[in-house]
């Protein structure tokens, strides 16, 4: 079991009232738990702000919940621990780290060490300085192998820029800098933690992007892999229906149902007047199934429009929740 270090003493003053929160999802960290905090300490004391540390433990099955335990022990009202039941994945410890931290400006990082707790500052002051919503980090040295992570997260970057229209150079860099009200609004679920960019420009939020230091792993072994790579896919799709056609889903189906009925309404006239004017016989051809089908998709399409459609307006109305979100009041 990793040791507390003796010479760990802080020696700062209690986050009574934090203004800064940091929060660190981990998953069997172990070993870089203590390091990761001594520098965190470190950054937080040099911020001359009341500050919290607060980790998400999504299920860890080595030592790393104890360790942290006795780290909540040792600096009271400064480290909070929130334990998951199990391991949900990193977007549900951010979202359970999101609804535990008390302070005005949240910071996320991730606790392998590769994220370097120098740059938090430079992104706090960031978004200080231009009243932008987010900051997020750019990791233009990347210390990842090629083909099974810089290769990958590149294809994805663009793609997910391309798709969404949300152009940035690194969506998948976990240091990222919030104001609360954003971090509490954006709907974190399944493996969402990688479109937090895209999320945030759904509720109308500032980003800017800033270049970060990255560094190579000490210890453990990644957890993520090529095989992440459908469900970002997957939860790529969900995310252009949110951004595109959440408030309106009528649109996105009526259109896929317009599209499907027309096709199946010129196959079945084209087949009719094969019928009346030539004699011909069409009652064994597919083409007059394809007809058929198609406009029994374009009907079910349009319902199923109309019906989200419903939804979507009980949604809001029985939340009393506007379709819109105000920045601020002037004047």
């Amino acid at each position: 079991m990793t040791q507390l270090s003796p010479a760990l003493q802080y020696t700062g003053r209690h986050a009574i009232a934090p203004v800064v929160s940091i929060i660190v999802p981990v998953y069997n960290e172990g070993e870089s738990v203590i390091p990761l905090l001594q520098e965190l300490l470190a950054v937080g004391d040099s911020m001359q702000v009341p500050f919290e540390l607060v980790f998400a433990d999504d299920g860890s099955t080595d030592d790393t919940l104890d360790i942290l335990k006795r780290v909540v022990a040792e600096f009271p009202g400064v480290v909070k621990v929130v334990e998951l039941r199990r391991n949900y994945g990193q977007t549900a410890a951010m979202a359970a780290g999101f609804a535990q931290a008390q302070g005005e400006i949240f910071v996320t990082l991730d606790g392998d060490l590769q994220n370097d707790p120098q740059d938090i500052p430079l992104l706090i002051r960031r978004l200080v300085e231009t009243d932008c919503d987010m900051v997020v980090g750019w990791r233009q040295n990347r210390q990842d192998a090629v083909f099974s992570r810089k290769l990958p997260s590149y294809l994805a970057n663009r793609l997910i820029g391309w798709m969404t229209g949300v152009k940035f150079r690194d969506y998948g860099c976990s240091l990222k800098v919030y104001k609360r009200e954003l971090a509490q609004e954006m709907p974190l679920y399944g493996e969402l933690h990688r479109f937090i960019p895209v999320l945030a420009s759904m509720e109308g939020a500032r980003i800017e992007q800033v270049p970060v230091h990255h560094r190579a792993r000490q210890y453990g072994k990644s957890k993520y892999n090529l095989s992440r790579t459908f469900k970002v896919i997957l939860d790529l799709g969900m995310l252009l229906f949110l951004t595109r056609f959440f408030s309106r889903p009528l649109h996105m189906f009526g259109r896929l149902g317009m599209s499907s009925l027309a096709a199946g309404i010129v196959i079945l006239m084209y087949l009719a007047v094969e019928k009346l004017a030539f004699h011909l016989e069409i009652g064994s051809r597919p083409l007059l199934m394809l007809g058929m089908l198609l406009m029994i998709t374009g009907i079910q399409l349009i319902s199923t429009g109309l019906i989200a459609e419903l939804q979507i307006r009980t949604y809001f109305e029985s939340q009393q929740k506007p379709p819109y979100k105000i920045r601020k009041v002037h004047g």
